[in-house]
């Protein structure tokens, strides 16, 4: 019998005799008069004439309360896991936070989560159909994304690495430092897994050049982008522009940088709200930015382009994304 079932046996057999009372002021009358004639239930006392007759009183009371807290100090072990599981782990990751990612060497940003207004910003007037309507969109993971675009350098390690050409030269002067052009979707889908990680989607590409900014532009052009009107019509070493508010350079110009979705003309009127990924096939796929070689109006952050995936052309390039750096 557990000491639950012993308490609660004990309790019924003294709610029983202390029924014989009148009232709790008669049971209470006796516990406090020592020399009373006992007149209760309980019996008078066995060892002698001499001894009060309020001891089995006293002695049941503490034996109760004792029993009592016994049964409490049960309870709160039975209800105690056995083994508790931990608490979960705690975020101690820093958005703008930059690490070295030991794959590829370039420096990656950390993207904390977070919600933004994906498409045409408020008060743009040059917004094409497919950058409607503009909608709400969750990204629900944090990600690490790389701080500049892969570099012609970062590539050319890459290259090495796995045995694959380097792409055609572009018609313009290039070193390391600058961003790598010519290469087709799967070439930056190949180098994003050998770098660990993938291309953004276009939302996420999008959150992050935002940078919690909601107009077409995260700054002043000339400030934060090489474009027609200052590139000197070819691209530039990365990063040295100013950054945005997430601390990621040239989201805006330089080169277009390919998507990981298809693209879809019309994908914004159904797109989901959390973490979407574009459309389940198609035959182009997205890029977004804009270029060395390209007007203002194409280099507003919602601005959307299609490319066939196999092509090539000196404005295309790329960064990756990570979930995790060690």
């Amino acid at each position: 019998m557990s000491l639950r079932h012993e308490v609660h046996g004990l309790l019924w057999r003294v709610r029983n005799r202390v029924s014989h009372y009148g009232s709790c002021t008669e049971f209470q009358d006796a516990l406090k008069a020592p020399h009373a004639r006992a007149t209760g239930p309980f019996p008078p006392a066995t060892l002698g004439s001499r001894q009060p007759t309020w001891l089995p009183l006293a002695a049941v009371a503490a034996v109760l309360l004792a029993l009592a807290t016994l049964a409490r100090a049960e309870i709160r072990v039975s209800q105690t896991p056995a083994n508790p599981s931990p608490p979960p782990p705690v975020s101690r990751l820093t958005p703008g936070e930059v690490k070295i990612n030991p794959n590829d060497g370039q420096r990656y940003v950390w993207i904390a989560p977070g919600t933004f207004r994906m498409g045409c910003s408020p008060g743009d007037n040059q917004c094409d159909d497919n950058e409607k309507p503009p909608h709400t969109v969750t990204i629900t993971r944090g990600f690490w994304m790389a701080q500049t675009e892969v570099t012609v350098g970062a590539y050319r390690r890459f290259a090495q690495a796995t045995g694959k050409s380097m792409p055609p030269a572009p018609g313009f002067r290039q070193d390391e430092s600058h961003p790598v052009v010519n290469v087709t979707w799967d070439d930056a889908v190949a180098y994003c897994r050998w770098a660990g990680g993938r291309l953004p989607t276009e939302a996420e590409w999008e959150y992050a050049a935002r940078a919690g900014t909601t107009g077409p532009y995260y700054g002043d052009l000339n400030a934060i982008a090489w474009y027609f009107g200052n590139s000197g019509y070819q691209t530039h070493p990365v990063g040295q522009k100013g950054p945005n508010a997430f601390r990621l350079y040239d989201m805006l110009g330089n080169v277009w940088e390919w998507v990981a979705d298809w693209y879809g003309e019309k994908y914004y009127a159904g797109s989901e709200a959390r973490d979407p990924e574009g459309p389940p096939g198609g035959t182009t796929r997205g890029l977004r930015g804009g270029s060395w070689l390209n007007y203002l109006r194409n280099l507003r952050a919602s601005y959307r382009v299609r490319y066939e995936p196999g092509n090539r052309y000196d404005l295309l390039g790329f960064r990756c994304v990570r979930e995790v750096i060690p």
